[in-house]
This record gives C-alpha cells, structure tokens and sequence, in this order.
C-alpha cells in the first residue's frame, strides 16, 4: 500500500498527518491510509451525511472522496494522546479548522476519536465529534 498516490485527498492532509504522529511507531505505513487494515471498521457516532458504519478501507477511501470535495482543512492541533489495553487502543482528541468549499465558511471541529490497532494497523476506529461545530459550519448562509 506504502507508495500510493494520495494527492486528491491533500484536503484532508492536515487531519491525516495528526493521526500518523498520534499513532507513532505502533503503526506500520507512512500516510493514514497505509495505516488502516484492508477489513477496518470505521464508525461514526453521529448523523451528518456519513454512514454510520464503513467497512473496509477502500469505502473509507471513497468516503473521504467526498469529504475532500466538501472541505478543505488548513490545520488540525491540540492533539492529546492516550494509550491504553497495552498500546492496543489509543484515544485521540483533536480539533481540525478549514473551510466548507462550497460557502466559504469556516469549519472548526473537535473530535474524539478511539483507536483499536491489530498486527500494527488501524482494525476499528469510532468517532466523536462536536456535531453542533459541523452542523453550523456546513449550513451557514442557508437561513
């Protein structure tokens, strides 16, 4: 996987660099996607456009087509990182900011993410986010 082309998800470049150096060396792979296991199951824990549940990395690929359509993120910080089970599971928080392409508006996010890593890949990921955040930015200027 290592090797592949990722320039049309460079939208989406700075929340991909944060989770690679959340992860460090329990992953194996340079770019998020070299980390994520072919059978990953990558939940979303709130209702705003995504599946709920994606199986497999390459749905989580063509997920995030569509978000790097929508959004183009100029940062993601504030990251705070904890292990647990053994280095098993890793908690991550983070904040990303960009912009909705299609508006202009501004986005910024919180997000709480929990890692499950098999044989140095990502095997399940859920996410939390600030849906109010989300939810504002993608609906500015439509009232």
């Amino acid at each position: 996987m290592s090797g592949e082309n990722y320039s049309s998800y460079k939208a989406a470049q700075p929340y991909f660099d944060l989770v690679r150096r959340a992860l460090g060396d329990l992953v194996d792979g340079e770019h998020f996607f070299d980390v994520v296991a072919d059978d990953i199951v990558y939940e979303v824990r709130y209702e705003l456009g995504w599946p709920r549940v994606i199986s497999g990395r390459a749905r989580l690929m063509r997920q995030f087509e569509g978000y790097v359509g929508n959004i183009q993120l100029r940062s993601a910080d504030n990251l705070i990182v904890n292990k647990a089970d053994g280095d098993g599971v890793v908690i991550i928080e983070y904040e990303v900011h960009g912009t909705i392409i299609s508006t202009g508006a501004d986005y910024d996010n919180r997000f709480c993410s929990i890692i499950e890593l098999k044989n140095r890949k990502i095997a399940h990921w859920r996410d939390y986010m600030d849906s109010h955040a989300a939810w504002s930015a993608l609906t500015a200027g439509t009232a």
